[in-house]
């Protein structure tokens, strides 16, 4: 496919998801169409992202070299699916999180676009081996798993199916780039993919220090937050540890290894998300942060506002 076809992008979903990643694409100057399969649904997604580059614009806060109004005009909403795919060259699927779903979208995007045209799933916790079952070209399927909210937080992992084929993977890696996220190859596919399973390390062991009486919720949150989470967000664990040794990494190994390996063996069993037990951590969640809507919109906008200060702090440095 010439590069002078490369500049569609069709985008299934008009969710929170769908509409970042949007918003993603259109800021690295793609067009993009959204289509949603409830009529009108898309129509109110660009009505919504309109008001989203607005506020982005007076912050200061606007990805890519496009104005928010040149980058509207690179929007269009469809609801049906077959006008929407017309000439894309990646198509990047955000539909609900249920594999049945999923694998009819595919299906049903196979039958409409040529055989070059990347399929992209969004998916975060199913392997592309299931969602892409059903597809009969699978060397062309991906999974591009999102960090909730992508416009924030950038990094994005690219996950192979068996039969991805090379180019696949290079070219996705690419456009993730040239949009401005960070994107992370995978060599294979695996349950909950890398980030994933290292928040499940973390929230396992959080829950057990809360649930045998070692540390609070309020607390067990502060060590993130105020400790580890604040190197956290400029390097990740293997440089930590290379940096906190005078000789690098091996050096660590040879000062801290036994004690950690100590510390792994007497980590309990996967804790009990679901028993009394849990009630208890829970409802000490709610005292700090009421489950309440006002409550939780209230935090998660305070989330994002922090985010985008944090994005900007990390652009500039």
């Amino acid at each position: 496919m010439s590069s002078s076809n490369m500049k569609t992008i069709t985008v299934i979903g008009s969710g929170l998801i769908g509409r970042s990643w949007a918003m993603v694409f259109i800021s690295g100057g793609y067009s993009v169409r959204i289509y949603d399969n409830q009529s009108g649904q898309a129509a109110n997604a660009i009505t919504e992202i309109k008001k989203q580059l607005g506020e982005l614009e007076e912050a200061h806060m606007l990805r890519g070299e496009l104005t928010a109004t040149q980058q509207l005009a690179l929007l269009s909403s469809y609801d049906d699916l077959a006008q929407a795919l017309e000439g894309a060259f990646f198509v990047q699927e955000c539909v609900f999180e249920k594999l049945e779903v999923k694998q009819s979208v595919f299906q049903d995007i196979e039958r409409l676009v040529g055989k070059d045209v990347i399929l992209s799933s969004s998916t975060s916790c199913l392997v592309p081996s299931d969602v892409f079952s059903k597809v009969q070209n699978r060397s062309r399927c991906i999974v591009s798993h999102p960090v909730n909210p992508p416009y924030y937080v950038k990094l994005v992992e690219l996950v192979p199916h068996p039969e991805t084929a090379g180019p696949v993977m290079d070219s996705t890696h690419t456009l993730m780039t040239k949009v401005g996220q960070a994107p992370v190859c995978l060599k294979k596919e695996i349950d909950g993919f890398a980030l994933n399973r290292v928040q499940a390390a973390i929230i396992a062991e959080s829950w057990r220090l809360v649930q045998d009486g070692i540390i609070s919720v309020k607390d067990i949150d502060l060590v993130m937050s105020e400790g580890l989470g604040m190197r956290y967000a400029f390097i990740g664990p293997m440089e930590t540890m290379h940096l906190n040794a005078p000789e690098g990494l091996e050096d660590y190994m040879q000062r801290y290894g036994v004690g950690i390996q100590r510390v792994l063996n007497s980590f309990g069993p996967v804790p009990d998300f679901f028993g009394k037990e849990a009630k208890g951590i829970i409802n000490e969640m709610s005292e700090l942060i009421p489950s309440d809507q006002q409550h939780l919109t209230e935090r998660k906008e305070r989330r994002d506002r922090l985010l985008m200060s944090l994005a900007k702090l990390k652009k500039d440095n």
